[in-house]
């Protein structure tokens, strides 16, 4: 069967080949000359021919004056050289309009068009409606999401702004700002990016009549002057070759339906299998695969960023969709320093190879110049810090049971960074604000800026910085006095999250006056030491234990030393019911070793790989 296949694909393969040296020599025009068949930026197909030629080209095949010679990049888009050094990137050729449309690959045409002068060119820019004269200003203070900034010009300490150049000054919020050049008739989507087509039409040669007629154009035989003509692209050479393509076409055809026929006839059970196989890898693959968007399918996405679902320390968060039935949140990266770059790829990459129920997915990225962007899948519920730590407690609580629901997703999602991939991912921010909730209020971690991968035989990780956030952060984060950094880091970070649950509180109250309060865990241990309710939602005995339950497992991940708490397998086993549970070593006692008081500033000691 296979010896049959080969010959067939051999077969076809000659004559595919026939054909396309048929078709080739079908466009040889005066010289050798040949047209040449493009693709532009959008996918649409062009030809290469007179006035125009490819550097590779003999050169009485383009018109003999300099700007009419096109090159080709590594990547076989094509160059349109101006004066100034000034390049574009061929998008398509009317010959009869005699227009050429061009485009920047960096969607930045007020840079380029700054240096541009097409007085020593054969160009000139086609008229277009709703075009204007635009002064530019160099503004050194932001501001944030300005309407009239040009992102392409702007940096991280600066912005571009762009004015009608006819417009009063004093008329102008520019108090800051020093002009820098002005640009004549540029439309307004051209200059903030909307639409990356720059149209240049050539008044000589004439060879517009020639395509409106159909014909061919060329330079004039004989004729010392850059005189051209219309000549018929019609030959008898031509017909005749016209016929033998038609046969060769015909022939391809037909051994090609040939082919297809006897690979229907001959599809077997095992091949048909083994495409089901491909089929569902393909789909499994595009489904977990982060997407790379581009900053144009951000704002089409967002409908120009229209509704806001919060704004925190990185960035704003917008809710936007794919589809009419798949919603995302869109986290649009504001700041630009070098940590939250490196936050920002390890984000990305980290999120890149997390597939569980209990773990956000990172539905795609944009790193589109300076603009960053994460796409999450959109969960409706928001998080769980609205849940436990609202002043309207009452009307928003779960019940113990689903409370204790939560807390097992949770854990389960942290087991699967821990044990579940090839690396194992310390996340180093677990805390309610990072854990979000579906309609169903299932929970997912979320905010992997922070994470660390390790391999998971490794017993200590190396770190030069404390990581994470006041009130969650383990105590051998801030110094290696209490221990080695491990998995047992985010252990300790879900105890204060358990206790938070139980107490309906949050660790650390920045607000608070007094400074002397009782410290949160210790007040819970004190709660459970006299034998008191943790909280006033508890309706019956069964809500005790719950409650009971989860603010012990809370106690023993935050003991001071690694160590002593246990792991996460175990975690979910305490809280699905299979561990008797004893209460924790008092971490609290005066006998204890001293732990990190909520105000004090600890020295970091580094640690070596």
């Amino acid at each position: 069967m296979m010896g049959v296949c080969s010959l067939e694909l051999r077969g076809i393969s000659y004559f595919f080949i026939l054909f396309l040296v048929f078709v080739v020599s079908l466009g040889e025009g005066q010289n050798g000359c040949h047209e040449l068949i493009r693709c532009g930026g959008r996918g649409q197909n062009y030809t290469i021919r007179f006035p125009f030629r490819l550097d590779t080209q003999p050169d009485d095949c383009g018109y003999p004056i300099p700007g009419f010679t096109l090159s080709s990049t590594h990547t076989n888009d094509t160059v349109l050289q101006l004066p100034n050094f000034v390049k574009f990137f061929v998008e398509n050729i009317d010959y009869k309009s005699q227009v050429i449309e061009v485009y920047d690959p960096d969607n930045c045409f007020p840079r380029q068009l700054r240096d541009l002068n097409l007085s020593s060119s054969p160009f000139l820019f086609k008229h277009q409606p709703y075009q204007y004269d635009y002064a530019f200003f160099n503004c050194s203070s932001k501001e944030t999401q300005a309407v009239d900034a040009i992102f392409c010009l702007s940096g991280p300490s600066h912005e571009v702004r762009a004015f009608y150049s006819d417009s009063d000054i004093n008329d102008l919020p520019i108090a800051s700002c020093k002009k820098m050049y002005t640009l004549p008739s540029i439309s307004n989507d051209q200059l903030f990016g909307y639409d990356n087509i720059l149209r240049l039409k050539w008044d000589s040669p004439k060879c517009g009549h020639c395509e409106r007629k159909g014909k061919g154009c060329r330079l004039k035989s004989n004729s010392n002057e850059s005189e051209t003509e219309c000549f018929s692209k019609h030959s008898k050479g031509v017909l005749l070759k016209l016929k033998i393509t038609g046969i060769v076409f015909s022939s391809f055809l037909s051994i090609l339906a040939i082919f297809a026929l006897y690979r229907i006839y001959s599809y077997d059970k095992a091949e048909k299998e083994n495409q089901a196989k491909i089929k569902t890898f393909l789909e499994d693959y595009k489904n977990f695969k982060p997407t790379r968007f581009s900053y144009s399918d951000i704002k089409r996405i967002t409908n120009q960023f229209v509704e806001k679902l919060g704004e925190g320390a990185y960035g704003t968060v917008f809710k936007g969709k794919l589809s009419n039935e798949v919603h995302v949140a869109v986290k649009m990266i504001m700041n630009t320093s070098k940590e939250n770059g490196e936050e920002f790829i390890n984000e990305v990459g980290t999120m890149g190879r997390i597939h569980h129920v209990n773990v956000v997915r990172l539905v795609g990225f944009c790193a589109d110049g300076f603009r960053r962007a994460l796409v999450y899948e959109f969960l409706p519920n928001y998080s769980l810090e609205k849940f436990i730590s609202s002043v309207d407690t009452k009307n928003r609580f779960f019940g113990w049971d689903k409370l204790q629901d939560i807390a097992i997703g949770i854990a389960k999602g942290i087991d699967y960074l821990h044990q579940g991939c090839d690396q194992q991912i310390l996340h180093f921010d677990i805390k309610p604000h990072n854990v979000l909730l579906d309609e169903n209020f299932n929970p997912k971690i979320s905010d992997f800026g922070l994470a660390k991968l390790c391999s998971k035989d490794q017993s200590a990780v190396s770190m030069t910085t404390a990581r994470g956030t006041l009130g969650y952060i383990a105590p051998e984060v801030f110094s290696r006095n209490f221990g080695n950094v491990s998995y047992k880091s985010d252990i300790y970070s879900f105890g204060i999250l358990l206790l938070e649950v139980v107490g309906g509180r949050k660790n650390v109250d920045i607000t608070a006056e007094n400074t002397s309060q009782v410290y949160f865990p210790e007040w819970i241990y004190n709660f459970l030491e006299q034998k008191e309710d943790l909280r006033v939602f508890i309706e019956d005995d069964e809500d005790a234990e719950i409650a009971k339950k989860l603010a012990i497992i809370g106690l023993w991940c935050i003991q001071w030393h690694p160590v002593d708490r246990p792991s996460m397998k175990v975690i979910i086993q305490m809280l699905e019911g299979g561990h008797k549970l004893t209460m924790p070593p008092n971490p609290f006692a005066s006998t204890s070793p001293t732990r990190p008081k909520l105000d004090q500033k600890l020295d970091v000691i580094l640690e070596q790989e």
